[in-house]
């Protein structure tokens, strides 16, 4: 008789995770409608920060595009916002996605110039690219050169509208920062980009298109990056090249991935948690707060190099976006990680329904 056997991609702790995250994110909207004006800027602090190191953490985590000129792409994102709003007359709050579509293009020139580089040379490369666009900015005298602009079109809205919006807004971006790396990485692409991070020789011999996905990848990180900066910058009201294109948002996207776990989803919100909780606990002893940031993040690298949630994942079953397929046998399952030993006796293995079509199973011409 056939063993009973199916394939789960949810296990009890995303089934719980997922109205737990649901009603966090209800009662997140409703803070414009009771909470202070303190609160929400606080609030749109923390949201963009979660959405940039998604972005970063899709990346370097999942493409191994390990990159440190990503504030390129805020500056942009931040400028075109001016753009649209101050020279066009869009009303400034529909212009974050065309800031973010602004990025993406800019993506392409980028690509072009860093992708003939490898490792090292890669992330010096992106950092070199997003110097020479912020320099461009400071000598156009139309962008407002090295005084900068300030974004007067949303100056002009009621603050407590302003506030609002603004606020929405960056919990749109951390929400779909995070269903879209999710939704990507649950994908036939997700699995060519963890491919090309492992091994990228034995991704391209398997017939993974190993420009194309990275290409792919670069885009869409650029576009949530963009978009992210432009709410940033519908927060401050004020932009200056110095601030919008400053390595500072490179190193805050990194610092969150890497203390939260790089190359899974859940890491780069637990960093950025801790980021926001020590930065405010920790603002007022100058120095000393950039030491003890310093410290922490040296601390992880040597004693958990998966970062806090990589470290706990590895110790306790818990899979709040699980991202691979398990294989259940009656009441034992495995991952795709440890699949379950080969039968021992003559008889023939029982098949998964469905495994012929499965995403896993596909050729990978992407």
């Amino acid at each position: 008789m056939a063993t009973p056997i199916k394939v789960e991609r949810y296990t009890k702790s995303s089934r719980i995770a997922l109205p737990v995250t649901a009603v966090v994110i209800i009662v997140a909207a409703t803070i414009p409608a009771w909470g202070s004006s303190n609160i929400m800027k606080q609030g749109v602090t923390f949201l963009t920060l979660l959405a940039l190191a998604q972005m970063w953490n899709l990346l370097a985590g999942y493409a191994g595009l390990v990159s440190v000129g990503q504030q390129a792409f805020v500056g942009i994102g931040a400028y075109s916002l001016w753009v649209f709003s101050e020279k066009v007359g869009i009303n400034p709050f529909l212009c974050v996605p065309l800031a973010g579509a602004v990025a993406a293009l800019f993506a392409f020139p980028t690509a072009g110039l860093a992708f003939r580089l490898r490792g090292g040379y890669f992330a010096v490369g992106t950092w070199v690219i997003s110097e020479v666009y912020r320099l461009l900015v400071t000598q156009t005298s139309w962008l407002g050169g090295g005084s900068g602009v300030s974004i007067n079109k949303a100056v002009q809205i009621a603050p407590s509208t302003r506030e609002a919006v603004v606020f929405w807004w960056a919990l749109g971006v951390a929400v779909g920062a995070i269903a879209l790396v999710y939704l990507v990485l649950r994908s036939r692409r997700g699995i060519a980009l963890t491919a090309i991070r492992d091994d990228e020789i034995g991704a391209r011999s398997l017939g993974v298109n190993v420009l194309r996905s990275k290409l792919w990848v670069f885009i869409l990180a650029a576009f949530g990056t963009g978009a992210t900066g432009a709410v940033i910058y519908l927060n401050l009201l004020r932009l200056q090249p110095e601030a919008g294109f400053s390595l500072q948002w490179s190193v805050l996207m990194i610092f969150a991935v890497v203390i939260g776990g790089l190359g899974t989803i859940e890491g780069p919100i637990i960093g950025a948690i801790i980021f926001f909780v020590l930065q405010q606990l920790l603002a007022d002893y100058g120095t000393w707060y950039l030491i003890l940031l310093g410290a922490l993040a040296a601390l992880v690298v040597v004693f958990a190099r998966r970062g806090v949630w990589g470290t706990f994942a590895r110790r306790w079953p818990v899979d709040l976006l699980p991202l691979r397929r398990r294989l259940c046998l009656e009441t034992v399952c495995f991952t795709e990680e440890a699949p379950p030993a080969a039968p021992t006796t003559a008889s023939t293995p029982p098949e998964i329904p469905g495994a012929a079509e499965s995403e896993d199973t596909q050729g990978t011409d992407v």
